[in-house]
């Protein structure tokens, strides 16, 4: 075994932490008859010959001995070795623009040759995955047929093994497995894909196993989704009653791909590999469930279904009233994506997931809470929940000896306090106050405090003692910013001594996010800050744009005298000034408003700047300063086309310019009409991503009524 191994130079060689001589050590771990040592060996390929995907040159010269370990039926855990090919192998450099990530230049540059050497190289001995889909383990069989369908030169051949070995196959995962090998195929080649497609909607209708009937659609809905039925939702939901109905009967369609490949002990190791972490973790998700597999087959599903939103929201529906606690927490997970990317009418669902709080199901009600937690002013339909949750004590409904309605645990709680306060209920008033006179307070807490309104007054005085309690020293911003931000959304103005001693107080390090923080909130006291009048003054010349400017808002805010403000604003909105510096300077101006007229001549170049935020942030200070939308209106209208993330600071103008901006309109409806969220992004998302874009269509409304109303 791993013949001429010795005969590589693997000190010449590279991966990610230098010189490869340790991989001839890792090569025979995965070969070793002890489990721990197998993974160890298989957590440093991925680690460092394998790491975060990329192919070194001694990942190619590790390729030979991978696939003489795969043959061998000695070698245990092989499932993992399959899996960790199929990775090498299946990077597929097929546009320029994967090619341009590659740059020459960079000192950990990878040649996109590697990766075709490598694929290449894979499929010149793929002929050992073909035994592989009877082999005796089952983690192998799950791992061959996607080896199989990504890596072998003969697809044809390969659909004809992957349908017969369907056939005799029992294990259930790895049937389901077989089935998405299948449908892998069809999207790889358009030769094939005719007869798979229909052979897929045979079987999703043949198939006794409904596990297998739900798998083939999946792909049958990837592989052609302009063929995916009407009544798509109807045949998921009584597939997914079969499944249950199946479990709980402990019947078909409940088995996995557990009896195996576990090593001579039939028992996993518990070793410290982020191999081993992952497994554990996924483990833990999966326990208790009959049927784990639904959730990748449902993902995969939405993911086909893509923008039909009303299908969708349909199929979570009918999921979260589902009396299997398991198929109603995928449908919360499912949801947060299909929330996250598209808009739609969400009540229904939100108003299901908040009933999901009082579950005895503790993974359950954290995955509630979770998805309440991102969807901010969505999140009211759950409110009732929400509260009867957080006001609920031991002998509440449904509660535990926890004090929370059964969600264990201070997180659960301030998760849950987060959605009410992010969904603008005054009822999470008191509960805030609660929250703020233990020892320690969840940022996010603070920051959600801006959308309670006037109710949340009653906050400043707890807010104010706290603030007094933080050290001015290196970790001031960090403990100080979020109370700042509380106080500026409560309009705590008794607070300013607290304010004062923090501005005045701040460390070097971090002393002008320190003092930026400080000013914003003194800004929104307004002439509750007079006494500051003098610091103020004195912060009008700081070196930082950011300072300076804030510091000039807050001013104008404490007295209404322009006198020292304009000039200080102006002077950062010359030639030579960066685009960070002159933003700062009009969002100041805007924010004064027509008092600033005089400005309108220094902020008119920031008009034709190369910098898209400067032009906007110039645009929406000239009109908020002299009025003038014809100045700023096109200015606007090209940002918004340029840049989608510009759109809600621009919608924000365009409702406050009412009919003159009727040049607009169509600008406004399109947007209106779009299902897609605005900022939605591939592959991942903020936290406040969906309030974003609720805020966007929420402003994008208020214009155009205001261009209607302005029309007659």
């Amino acid at each position: 075994m791993l013949t001429g191994i010795e005969e590589v130079d693997w000190a010449s060689l590279g991966h990610a932490y230098g010189p490869a001589d340790d991989v001839p050590a890792l090569l025979r771990g995965l070969a070793s008859a002890d489990p721990a040592e197998r993974e160890t060996a298989l957590d440093g390929m991925y680690g460092a010959v394998h790491h975060q995907g990329d192919v070194y040159d001694s990942t190619l010269a590790c390729i030979p001995f991978l696939l003489e370990l795969v043959a061998d039926p000695a070698v245990q855990d092989r499932g993992g070795i399959v899996e960790l090919l199929t990775s090498i192998g299946g990077i597929e450099l097929d546009d320029d623009e994967e090619l341009d990530e590659f740059d020459p230049d960079d000192e950990e540059f990878i040649p996109a040759a590697n990766y075709a050497m490598a694929a290449a190289a894979i499929a010149a001995g793929a002929d050992v995955f073909l035994g592989l889909v009877g082999d005796p383990d089952p983690e192998v069989r799950l791992a061959a047929p996607c080896a199989l369908a990504s890596l072998h030169p003969d697809p044809a051949r390969v659909l004809t093994l992957l349908r017969e070995s369907l056939t005799i196959e029992r294990d259930t995962e790895v049937r389901l497995a077989l089935v998405a090998a299948v449908g892998r195929i069809a999207l790889r080649h358009a030769s094939l894909r005719s007869e798979t497609v229909e052979w897929l909607d045979w079987l999703a209708r043949a198939a006794q196993d409904p596990g297998l009937r739900l798998a083939a659609l999946a792909q049958l809905a990837r592989c052609a989704p302009g063929e995916i039925p009407d009544d798509i939702v109807r045949w998921v939901t009584e597939l997914l009653e079969e499944i249950r109905t199946a479990a709980h009967r402990g019947g078909g369609g409940t088995g996995g791909a557990g009896e195996g490949g576990t090593g001579a002990e039939g028992v996993r190791p518990a070793t410290p590999t982020l191999a081993g972490q992952v497994r554990d973790l996924l483990e833990e998700q999966v326990a208790g469930r009959p049927a784990p597999w639904t959730e990748e087959l449902l993902r995969t599903l939405h993911s086909a279904l893509d923008d039909r939103v009303d299908d969708r929201i349909a199929l979570i529906l009918a999921q979260l009233r589902s009396p299997d606690r398991w198929q109603r927490s995928d449908a919360i997970w499912l949801c947060g994506g299909l929330i996250r990317v598209w808009r739609g009418r969400y009540e229904e669902i939100v108003r299901l997931v908040g009933a999901q709080l009082h579950d005895p199901e503790p993974r359950l009600r954290e995955a509630a809470t979770s998805f309440l937690e991102r969807v901010f002013e969505l999140g009211g339909p759950a409110a009732d929940a929400l509260t009867s949750l957080l006001t609920a004590g031991p002998a509440g409904p449904g509660a535990r000896r926890d004090g929370y309605g059964g969600l264990v645990g201070r997180s659960g709680r301030d998760g849950a306090l987060l959605a009410l306060a992010r969904a603008g209920d005054t009822r999470a008033v008191p509960l805030l106050a609660r929250a703020l006179e233990e020892p320690e307070v969840r940022r996010e807490l603070l920051y959600a405090m801006d959308g309670l309104g006037p109710a949340a007054a009653g906050l400043a005085p707890l807010l104010r003692r706290r603030l007094a309690e933080v050290e001015l020293d290196e970790g001031l911003f960090d403990r100080a910013a979020p109370l700042l931000y509380a106080l500026a959304a409560v309009r705590g103005g008794q607070a300013l001594p607290e304010v004062l001693r923090v501005l005045r107080g701040a460390p070097e390090h971090r002393r002008d996010w320190v003092r930026e923080a400080a000013l914003r909130t003194l800004a929104a006291f307004g002439p509750a800050a007079r006494v500051a009048v003098p610091d103020l003054r004195g912060l009008l010349a700081a070196e930082s744009a950011a300072v300076a400017t804030m510091a000039a808002r807050a001013l104008w805010a404490a007295e209404g005298d322009r006198g020292d403000v304009l000039p200080a604003l102006e002077r950062w909105l010359r030639p030579g000034s960066s685009a960070p510096d002159w933003c700062c300077a009009a969002l100041s101006l805007a924010a004064i408003g027509p008092a600033a007229a005089g400005s309108a001549a220094a902020l008119r170049p920031g008009l034709a700047s190369r910098d898209l935020w400067v032009r906007v942030r110039s645009a929406t200070a000239l009109w908020r300063v002299s009025g003038r939308a014809d100045e700023a209106l096109p200015v606007l209208l090209a940002a918004w086309e340029e840049n989608r993330h510009a759109r809600v600071d621009i919608a924000e103008c365009l409702a406050e310019m009412g009919p003159a901006a009727r040049d607009a309109q169509l600008t406004i409806l399109t947007e209106l009409t779009r299902r897609r969220r605005h900022n939605a992004r591939e592959g991942g998302s903020g936290s406040h991503d969906i309030h974003q874009d609720e805020k966007l269509l929420t402003l994008c409304r208020a214009a155009l009524a205001r261009m209607e109303r302005g029309a007659f």
